[in-house]
């Protein structure tokens, strides 16, 4: 696993929790400062680190990035040639371009395949057999608590801490909103790659002062069928930006694999 911070610590508890059958963790990349931490909550066994290099010398079957879109630009390629298979979080790394053609011929070269979890939204399994049939429109719509929108391009433009009612802060493409939020609109980038792509599907944004939770919401139109799917739950407590169930689709996702009876 890239990273230790808040998705990273809750994932791994629920991991302690309930493992997923046929894996084992066997190393971790932290930042410095996050060291003590996990070497105090992993059993000794698992590998922790800050050094990169020491981290890459393993041969991983499955590398899981929670660590934000840096970490996906630096380090994503090197899993994926190396023959691992990379999941990644921080899916708005993949509105670049430049980075996406990059860890694709990374995967190819490695035999490896970059994996995109469901993450804090459901219905991508829909979206996916509408997007065969042809869509005609795709939103993406998600509604935080003001301080979750702090530290971002919201944080200026409005007075989040003096907001009365639900304000939009952000509605354009999800390639736009992937670069301009990367620790809020990774899910608009999911959202996009399994239906219109990143410049055709409409992202919007909304700080709520009156929501506890984080809302995120899907309307696909198709020839044959519409699909509208909401999804509301808790932030995660170290992080606001992300959803508590954000590292269980992590799991989730791996479980997936390991079974005999697979749901796709």
């Amino acid at each position: 696993m890239i990273g230790y911070g808040a998705i990273g610590q809750s994932l791994i508890q629920a991991w302690q929790a309930a493992p997923v059958r046929g894996h084992a963790v066997v190393g971790v990349l932290a930042r410095s400062h996050q060291l003590p931490a996990a070497r105090g909550e992993l059993p000794h066994d698992v590998q922790v680190t800050a050094d990169p290099e020491t981290f890459l010398a393993h041969a991983f079957d499955v590398v899981v990035e929670v660590a934000g879109q840096p970490a996906v630009r630096e380090l994503g390629s090197r899993v994926l040639r190396g023959g691992a298979d990379l999941m990644i979080m921080s899916v708005g790394a993949l509105a670049d371009a430049a980075v996406a053609d990059e860890l694709l011929a990374a995967a190819q070269a490695g035999n490896a395949r970059l994996v995109i979890p469901v993450g804090a939204i459901a219905g991508l399994d829909g979206l996916l057999a509408l997007r065969r049939a042809g869509l005609t429109q795709l939103v993406y719509a998600s509604s935080k608590p003001p301080a979750s929108w702090r530290g971002t391009p919201a944080d200026g433009a409005f007075e989040l801490d003096a907001l009365t009612e639900a304000t939009v802060v952000f509605d354009g493409s999800a390639r736009e909103a992937a670069l301009k939020f990367p620790k809020n609109a990774n899910l608009a980038a999911t959202v996009a790659l399994a239906g219109m792509g990143l410049d055709r599907t409409r992202v919007v944004l909304t700080a709520d002062p009156h929501s506890t939770e984080n809302v995120q919401s899907i309307e696909a139109v198709s020839d044959v069928s519409t699909l509208r799917v909401t999804v509301s739950g808790r932030s995660e407590g170290a992080n606001p930006k992300s959803s508590a169930v954000t590292g269980l689709s992590v799991l989730s996702a791996l479980d997936n694999q390991a079974q005999l009876l697979v749901f796709s």
